[in-house]
C-alpha cells in the first residue's frame, strides 16, 4: 500500500471513531456532525476501493487500464443521501430547539418508570 493510500486508511478510521463518538451524545448538533463525518468517512472509503483511483477516467481517449466509474457513482449517490439525512436532522434540531431553547434529547418518561418497576424493592 502507497503513503498516500495509508493516509486515507487513517483518514476514514478517524473520521469513523470520531463519528461514532459525536453520534453516541445527547446533543443534535453533535449527532449531525456525526452524521456528516460519518458520510465523509463512507465516501473516502468507497473511493479507497477503487485500485486504480489515480488513473485517468474512461473517456480521456488513452490506451491501458483506467478507472472504475462505479465507486465514484456510488460516491455521489452517498453525497446526496448523506446530504438529505443531515437536511432532516438540522429540520429536526431546530423543531426541538424551539420547544424548549436547547437541542438536549429529553429523558423518556416511559423509560423511567420502566426502570423503577423493574428495580427490586429493599425489604428493610
Amino acid at each position: 500500500m502507497s503513503a498516500p493510500g495509508f493516509i486515507l486508511v487513517i483518514a476514514v478510521a478517524v473520521l469513523y471513531s470520531s463519528g461514532f463518538y459525536l453520534l453516541l451524545q445527547r446533543s443534535l448538533m453533535r449527532v449531525v456532525f456525526g452524521i456528516t463525518a460519518l458520510g465523509h468517512a463512507a465516501n473516502i472509503s468507497l473511493l479507497l476501493t477503487d485500485e486504480a483511483i489515480t488513473l485517468p477516467p474512461l473517456l480521456t481517449g488513452h490506451e491501458g487500464e483506467l478507472s472504475d466509474p462505479l465507486p465514484q457513482a456510488m460516491t455521489l449517490t452517498a453525497i446526496v443521501i448523506t446530504f438529505g439525512v443531515t437536511t432532516f436532522l438540522l429540520a429536526l434540531a431546530y423543531r426541538v430547539w424551539l420547544g424548549d431553547g436547547n437541542d438536549e434529547v429529553p429523558n423518556d418518561v416511559e423509560d423511567r418508570r420502566i426502570k423503577q418497576l423493574s428495580e427490586p424493592e429493599d425489604s428493610a
